[in-house]
């Protein structure tokens, strides 16, 4: 068993595991960041490192019980891993047939599987908003701009395309116009999908002068909450701006709103909407 006090912060992409980081020392909780690229993170200053490698789980697990870690957050975007079978330790020999497989998966299928894996050493998953309060999506329309009729209609044909997408693990986003689905999340992510969006929604877009369209997030119908959900930044909000979109709707509840101010204060600049949408909208 593990049973340390402290917090390993899977770093991925984006702020959140600085946000966690910094929570962790205004409450005087010892943290640890963990990181599988060479370079560490800009905002480490004198936090304790462990430099993993994915082939080496074993010597991690060991690392994160020297640390005192009782606990893990997997916190950020994350890419999937590319395994060198030469580089695997004992214990990725052991895990190997499982993770090999997982990988052939989807995200949360892929997810679930390495959080297991975490439990059976002795560290308990816990979700970063359970870490940091206010993080998720509350219901209702936060921004000046609020959603349309039209807009609404939209944003519940793309929560239900979301969900059979989700139904299949592929993905937690989908922009809708008028009706008509524009663009899908899938292994790329939403910056791709509204990159797409960007580049292809006055093609497809029925009425040039009708709804702009909207993008929905949500979860994956029986996903793991204390893994990968779906998240809204300000980085989500200038890449709506781009592809000419109206607003965001997201699951309440369901979806992080990372940099809260700062998100919103960006979509009343360039009036859009943020909306958390119930789940039985």
């Amino acid at each position: 068993m593990s049973g340390g006090a402290g917090l390993a912060i899977f770093a991925g992409r984006g702020a959140l595991p600085r946000l966690i980081a910094e929570e962790c020392d205004g409450r005087g909780r010892p943290c640890v960041v963990v990181t599988f690229d060479e370079a560490p993170p800009g905002w480490l200053r004198d936090r304790p490192l462990i430099r993993a490698a994915f082939e080496k789980p074993g010597r991690l697990f060991a690392d994160l019980r020297r640390a005192g870690c009782g606990s893990v957050t997997f916190a950020g975007g994350m890419q999937r891993p590319k395994l060198n079978p030469a580089r695997f330790d004992t214990t990725m020999l052991r895990l190997a047939p499982r993770v090999l497989a997982g990988l052939k998966g989807g995200d949360d299928a892929l997810l679930r599987l390495l959080a297991g894996v975490f439990e059976k050493e002795g560290f308990v998953v816990r979700a970063p908003h359970e870490l940091l309060e206010g993080l998720v999506l509350p219901e209702g329309v936060l921004t000046q701009a609020a959603p349309s009729a039209q807009d609404r209609a939209d944003a519940a044909r793309a929560a239900q395309i979301v969900a059979a997408l989700g139904s299949v693990d592929v993905g937690q986003a989908s922009v809708v116009a008028q009706g008509v689905c524009i663009g899908l999340e899938s292994i790329q992510g939403t910056d791709a999908l509204l990159d797409f969006v960007a580049q292809s929604i006055v093609s497809f877009r029925p009425d040039p002068d009708g709804a702009r369209g909207v993008l929905f997030k949500g979860p994956k119908p029986g996903q793991d909450w204390r893994i990968d959900l779906p998240a809204i930044g300000p980085d989500t909000i200038r890449a709506i701006a781009r592809a000419g979109l109206a607003g965001v709707a997201g699951q309440a509840g369901g979806v992080l709103l990372l940099g809260r101010a700062e998100t919103l204060e960006a979509a009343d600049a360039a009036g859009l909407f943020v909306w958390g949408r119930e789940a039985s909208e």
